[in-house]
């Protein structure tokens, strides 16, 4: 079953990046689907440094943050990579979970095919740019409704005990000084397609 608007627009990021662990990420391109399990999440709010709209600052990349959630937000890393964050809370409070790690279910051999070549199996989708390439979601999957059928997430039903999430600090955010520390990174604890 789809995750809805309520799941979304909740008031805690936090929450959501942790109650997205476990859920079903999937994309359909040309009528076939991929996906898998979200292992690996990490929360970012308006209130700290390490969010794109701090400050509740608003620019042509980070638009889409402003609105409710229920939306993808998708932005180019490094020049390279592109990253998928699912945007959370009401409108005008830009918050996003960025989705860093998937187990993959659903349409494993197409992506292997959009990787190409990788060191070993666990590289499929260990990581947020790995991922996306291997959904196929690029730049024009930005502002996308996750309620649709391209691109949305499902609830298997299975719930993580507390135990089962780990919590620890993000990723690649130094500029964000302090607030880089947060522990708002979560993953599923011992799942082998945690990133690195």
């Amino acid at each position: 079953m789809k995750l809805q608007h309520d799941f979304y627009q909740r008031g805690n990021v936090v929450k959501v990046a942790k109650d997205l662990l476990g859920k079903v990420l999937y994309t359909r391109i040309d009528g076939v689907v991929t996906g898998g399990i979200i292992v690996e999440t990490e929360a970012y709010s308006w209130k700290e440094r390490g969010c794109h709209a701090y400050g509740a600052r608003k620019t042509a990349r980070n638009s889409i943050m402003f609105g409710a959630g229920g939306y993808s937000y998708v932005y180019m890393c490094y020049g390279i990579h592109y990253l998928f964050n699912v945007v959370t809370n009401r409108e005008e409070t830009p918050e996003a979970v960025l989705i860093r790690a998937l187990e993959p279910i659903a349409g494993v051999d197409l992506m292997k095919l959009r990787r190409g070549t990788f060191p070993n199996g666990f590289h499929l989708t260990s990581g947020p740019g790995k991922l996306t390439k291997a959904l196929g979601i690029g730049r024009s999957f930005n502002g996308k409704s996750l309620l649709d059928d391209e691109i949305w997430i499902e609830d298997p039903g299975t719930k993580l005990a507390h135990n089962q999430i780990v919590a620890s600090e993000r990723i690649g955010i130094d500029y964000a000084g302090e607030d880089a520390r947060l522990p708002w990174r979560f993953s599923v604890k011992g799942n082998a397609w945690v990133s690195k």
